[in-house]
């Protein structure tokens, strides 16, 4: 613990559970350390339901593990039955009670367009909202979701942040950095947080160095 509050991990995992059980399997033997795993099979839920990651979602949440469903947003400019589509998916395939909603715009004009999404994923089930902005956002946005992401991108750029790693407008409890190429030693400032040592085009086919086995 730190500052008051207790550091988890949100973990988004995009390798398929057929390629990469055994890390699948290391996941959810990780349940207590969790606040929840990102799931997605295709760039979202994919046309069809899988019934490999159908499987490993129940697992999780026979965990206890929240499992948000991937959905792009493309900044606002994806129409909104598209996004909804999706959210249904997740719910109907892999029985997701949350939701990743990415490339989630930062900007006060789009609020009205991610409150009817916000709205949407409550509708559809979501108990857990997170956006992935990447940077800090309209201050707003913290009305809309549990979570917001407020970086995401490669250690060497997050090391050397001269910004305050959160603001009064932006909590710690509130926020999550996702972090890639990472070295093992590396730490968050995040309360909600994943760091992975993978980098390049898949950084997230990598699990956080904290739940790989100590050698």
């Amino acid at each position: 613990m730190r500052n008051g509050f207790v550091k988890r991990l949100l973990v988004p995992y995009y390798e398929h559970p057929a390629e990469q059980p055994e890390a699948w399997d290391t996941l959810i033997a990780a349940a207590p350390r969790l606040y929840g795993v990102v799931i997605n099979p295709a760039s979202g839920p994919g046309a069809a339901a899988d019934p490999e990651f159908a499987a490993v979602a129940e697992r999780l949440r026979g965990a206890g593990v929240r499992v948000l469903g991937y959905v792009d947003t493309d900044y606002a400019r994806r129409p909104h039955a598209a996004v909804v589509r999706d959210l249904l998916r997740h719910r109907d395939w892999y029985g997701a009670d949350g939701a990743f909603l990415d490339q989630a715009s930062a900007d006060p004009d789009a609020l009205p367009h991610y409150r009817r999404l916000a709205v949407a994923a409550r509708a559809v089930g979501a108990r857990t909202l997170v956006l992935n902005h990447g940077v800090h956002p309209d201050p707003a946005y913290t009305e809309l979701a549990e979570l917001l992401v407020t970086f995401e991108g490669p250690w060497d750029t997050y090391r050397s942040l001269i910004v305050p790693l959160w603001t009064a407008a932006h909590p710690p409890e509130r926020f999550c950095h996702l972090v890639y190429a990472a070295p093992p030693e590396a730490r968050a400032a995040a309360a909600v947080h994943c760091l992975v040592p993978g980098a390049g085009a898949h950084p997230w086919s990598t699990l956080p160095s904290a739940l790989e086995p100590s050698r």
